[in-house]
C-alpha cells in the first residue's frame, strides 16, 4: 500500500511540475507582419527578460491568429482587425482588447503602373482603376488583417475581383509582397513589412495617406474558459507588457535609425473613437 501511494505521489508531483513550467510559456498567436517587420525580435526577449516567462510565437494571419486564441490554443493575440476583433469580445471568447499602436496601409505596384493609380489620394477610386485596367493584383487570400481591408475596399468601389487578373497568395506580407514584385502587381501592405523588405523589391509605392488606410493593432486576452490549457496569467502578462512604458518606447524607436522612420507609432491609453 506505501509502495502505491509513493507512486501516486510521484505521477501527481510530475504533472505539478509538469503544469508549473508550462505555466511559464506564453502562447502568442500574432499577423505576419509584426514578424516579418521584425518588431518580434525586439518586444519578445524584452518580455522574457522582464518576467521569466518564455514566448512562443505562432505567427500567421489575423484571422488564423484570432481563431486560435478562440478555441484555447493560445494564450493572447496581437491582431490589426478590428471588426473581426470585437466579435470574438462580443462572443466571450477573447477579452480586455486594448489598442497598442497604428501604422498604415499603403498601395504598391510595378514601375509601369498599367492602372495609372499613383498618386491618388482615394484608396477605393485606386482599386476601381486597377479593376477597370484589369491590372494584375496579388492578394493575400489567407483572411488576415490585410486581406480583410482589402477585400472592404473592393466592396466600396463596387467590384467583385477575378481571376485571372486577381491572384490570391494564400501567403503572408512578406511572401505576398514577393510574388506582386514577381509578376509586376499591385498589392496591398502595411507600411512596416513594406519598409522592412523595401530594399529587395522593385515594387513602388502608388497610393497612401488615405484615411481607409489606418491601421490598428490590439492585444487581446483569452478566456481561460476556451480551453484547458489556456495560461491566462501568462497571457495578460504579455498584454500588459505591451503597454507598457517600455514597450511603447521600443515601437516608438523601432525602425527609426535603419529607415529613417518609425515603423509603428504606439498608441496605449487611446481608443478607437481617437481614429474616427
Amino acid at each position: 500500500m506505501g509502495i502505491r501511494w509513493l507512486g501516486a505521489l510521484a505521477v501527481l508531483l510530475g504533472l505539478a511540475a509538469a503544469a508549473a513550467a508550462q505555466s511559464r510559456v506564453v502562447i502568442l498567436a500574432t499577423t505576419t507582419s509584426t514578424q516579418d517587420a521584425g518588431l518580434l525580435e525586439v518586444l519578445v526577449p524584452a518580455f522574457e527578460r522582464r518576467t521569466g516567462y518564455t514566448v512562443k510565437t505562432i505567427a500567421v494571419g489575423t484571422g488564423q491568429a484570432l481563431a486560435l486564441a478562440a478555441r484555447g490554443e493560445a494564450d493572447v493575440a496581437f491582431a490589426h482587425a478590428p471588426e473581426l476583433e470585437k466579435k470574438y469580445v462580443a462572443e466571450g471568447r477573447l477579452a480586455n482588447r486594448r489598442l497598442v499602436m497604428v501604422n498604415d496601409f499603403v498601395l504598391v505596384g510595378p514601375e509601369a503602373d498599367p492602372a495609372k493609380i499613383e498618386g491618388e489620394k482615394s484608396a477605393v477610386a485606386a482599386f476601381r482603376r486597377i479593376a477597370a485596367a484589369r491590372a494584375r493584383f496579388v492578394s493575400r487570400g489567407d483572411k488576415s488583417g490585410t486581406h480583410t481591408l482589402e477585400l472592404a475596399l473592393w466592396r466600396r468601389a463596387g467590384v467583385e475581383p477575378a481571376a485571372p487578373w486577381y491572384i490570391e497568395s494564400g501567403q503572408g506580407m512578406g511572401a505576398t509582397l514577393g510574388l506582386a514584385d514577381d509578376r509586376r502587381a499591385y498589392t496591398l501592405s502595411d507600411r512596416a513589412t513594406l519598409l522592412a523588405l523595401g530594399r529587395r523589391l522593385t515594387l513602388k509605392l502608388m497610393v497612401e495617406g488615405d484615411r481607409a488606410l489606418l491601421n490598428v493593432y490590439a492585444v487581446l486576452e483569452v478566456n481561460p474558459a476556451n480551453g484547458p490549457r489556456v495560461n491566462a496569467a501568462g497571457g495578460k502578462a504579455l498584454a500588459d507588457f505591451l503597454l507598457s512604458p517600455e514597450a511603447q518606447a521600443a515601437m516608438r524607436a523601432f525602425g527609426a535609425d535603419r529607415y529613417g522612420r518609425a515603423l509603428f507609432v504606439p498608441v496605449a491609453g487611446k481608443t478607437d473613437e481617437d481614429f474616427k
